[in-house]
């Protein structure tokens, strides 16, 4: 049996309001391509949209579920609080120009980790951060973004966690996931996966004086880890299920197989397995430009498209 071993972040999903909004942010403001226009597979008549690099490789992609009317996210202890993204060293001067010039709001630069940064708010309310890293990553640059390849988003960083009491999670991290504690940078405290750097990092705090948090416009439903395969994630699941947490079962998404559950402070978390990916139902040159459902869904087309809000956002082809 394989180590059950996490190796760093898969995807990470969250709310937004109005889908063209949402599409026209991702797409125009931060170059990320579209790579798949789905539906919740949980709730059909709401879109669920991927926005990563231009294959759509694990450690790239944020995906949303667009529910136009949902209260806005209530912030406390027991859920996401930024998604992280890295930035070539170099492209910190053009990233806070091109966010001033597009008046994205909430825009401040800072330093985290030794680490130059850069945090924003979209236009929904998602906290976002740029963090500088001098190594490139393993990407798919996608040539029709509006960001020049030298300075496009090189995937995930990190993503922060709102806790109550954190030594729950991190025994969970460390002794079930195989996380490491890297660093502490005043009150958050660092901790890797896998091979380790940029990609694989989680970061933690304790909130113990606030109330906790519940799901919104502006926040994140989950945060998916990488498993390398079905059998590494069932592997993972059962010692989950050991120490008393509870697991779904393993759930077929079709892009990926999936187990989510709840970590001890209540943020909800999800193992997904690498593949197959999006290039199972689409050419990858065509990526995104179809609503695509899972098959178990297909016959319910004219039904769910009819649900559905009209998008006007015109794509990069």
């Amino acid at each position: 049996m394989k180590t059950p071993v996490v190796h760093g972040i898969h995807h990470i999903t969250a709310f937004s309001g109005d889908v063209n909004e949402n599409i026209h942010f991702y797409t125009e403001v931060l170059g990320l391509r579209m790579v798949k226009k789905s539906v919740n597979q949980d709730a059909p008549d709401v879109y669920h949209l991927f926005f990563a690099d231009s294959e759509g490789n694990p450690g790239t992609d944020l995906t949303f579920f667009p529910f136009p009317n949902v209260s806005k996210m209530k912030d406390g202890f027991g859920l996401v609080s930024e998604v992280g993204f890295a930035i070539p060293d170099e492209s910190f001067d053009y990233w806070l120009k091109r966010l001033q010039e597009y008046n994205v709001q909430d825009v401040v630069e800072g330093a985290r980790f030794d680490e130059r940064v850069i945090t924003f708010t979209d236009p929904h309310g998602l906290k976002l951060a740029l963090s500088t890293i001098k190594s490139e990553k393993d990407i798919s640059i996608w040539e029709k973004s509006s960001v020049p390849a030298e300075h496009q988003l090189r995937g995930f960083h990190t993503v922060r966690l709102k806790l109550h009491t954190p030594e729950p999670t991190q025994q969970l991290l460390t002794e079930i996931m195989g996380f490491r504690h890297v660093s502490d940078d005043l009150t958050w405290m660092r901790y890797e996966s896998g091979e380790g750097g940029s990609g694989t990092f989680v970061e933690l705090a304790a909130f113990p004086d606030e109330p906790q948090g519940r799901w919104g416009l502006g926040g994140v439903h989950h945060v998916a880890w990488r498993m390398k395969d079905v059998e590494t994630e069932l592997a993972l699941r059962k010692k989950i299920q050991e120490v008393g947490l509870q697991p779904s079962p393993k759930i077929d998404r079709f892009w990926f197989e999936s187990v989510y559950f709840q970590e001890p402070n209540g943020v909800v978390f999800e193992l997904a397995t690498d593949g197959p990916g999006f290039g199972r139902d689409e050419d990858m040159d065509k990526l995104g430009e179809q609503l695509i459902l899972p098959p178990w869904l297909e016959d319910r087309r004219q039904e769910i498209e009819a649900s559905l809000p009209e998008i006007t956002v015109t794509l990069p082809k």
